[in-house]
């Protein structure tokens, strides 16, 4: 086996209509050591989260029973299971809605096998860490949230309330994109469709972070902007 590709107990759920996508993914993943189920369409992926017991679901928007998007948000009354998208649908309106809903990241078809796998891995030490630590670690930044204690470079760097609130939640996270929405529900408590300016007030406060944080404020390593989706904390 490759030296790239990890041995992994780690269960995963293909949920598309398309043979020959799952045929490939099924293939491609369990060489990588993934234990892999199969769904046709929505009914089979939610009887499969029962039986099969996923760690992970790969899922196509465009099922023949039911959008996706449904089978999120039924996913999402009761587990935290993560859900990468992977589908045509290229809108930026489509993967806002499908993030809004609970899908930890979205991939456009066609797509690169091994950018699929890192998008796997980053889910999963996502879901593994905020479970085991309290402690983030990438590059030369370290966050500890047992602590509420920010260091670069081993300096402590002092954040506003405001600023520690909204790293804690791109930390908590990690490798998952967090839309606009999302963010200003979970910081501010605001909806920004009823709040003028709040697209403003997130910008101002991510910049304030990167010039604290970034090496290069300008060419950003930690927070990463996703175009007019929202932003995604740094994981590799």
């Amino acid at each position: 086996m490759d030296n790239n590709k990890t041995k992994s107990n780690l269960r995963l759920l293909i949920v598309d209509d398309e043979k020959s996508i799952r045929k490939f993914l099924t293939v491609s993943l369990t060489s990588y050591g993934y234990q892999v189920s199969e769904a046709v369409n929505g009914k089979e992926a939610l009887e499969s989260i029962t039986t099969f017991r996923p760690d992970v679901i790969i899922l196509d928007l465009g099922l023949p029973d039911m959008d996706g998007i449904k089978v999120i948000e039924n996913i999402r009354k009761y587990s935290q299971i993560p859900v990468i998208i992977l589908s045509v649908r290229d809108e930026q309106q489509d993967k806002i809605e499908a993030l809004d809903k609970g899908a930890d990241d979205y991939l456009t078809k066609p797509f690169g096998i091994d950018e699929l796998h890192a998008r796997l891995r980053a889910v999963l030490r996502r879901t593994i860490r905020v479970e085991e630590t309290p402690v983030f670690k990438i590059g030369k930044l370290k966050i500890d949230l047992a602590k509420r204690i920010v260091q670069l470079n081993k300096n402590k760097i002092e954040l506003s309330p405001t600023e520690y609130d909204l790293l804690k939640i791109l930390v908590l996270n990690a490798g998952k994109v967090m839309t606009h929405k999302q963010i200003l529900k979970n910081v501010w408590n605001i909806n920004p469709d009823e709040y003028e300016g709040s697209d403003h007030l997130l910008r101002v406060t991510i910049s304030n972070l990167r010039n604290k944080l970034e090496p290069d404020p300008s060419r950003p390593e930690y927070i990463i902007t996703e175009p007019a989706i929202g932003y995604r904390l740094n994981s590799e």
